[in-house]
């Protein structure tokens, strides 16, 4: 709820969803959120960055549903 919250002024005052899928990436994995947690519409990217990373683990079992 509150990182949906975040998300929608962030990006309303930012406008660059690249820039918002690797900030929820960082944060995913410094283990300050949840995979589970990022807005749906950010997943694929987000997924993409953790993969580059190669921390595609942190992702569950997203990687296998797609």
């Amino acid at each position: 709820m509150m990182v949906r919250f975040l998300f929608s002024i962030l990006n309303k005052l930012i406008g660059d969803d690249e820039m918002m899928a690797l900030l929820l990436t960082q944060r995913v994995i410094l283990d300050k959120l949840n995979f589970e947690d990022v807005p749906e519409v950010l997943k694929p990217q987000v997924y993409e960055h953790l993969e580059d990373s190669g921390v595609a683990f942190l992702a569950g079992d997203y990687g296998n549903s797609m």
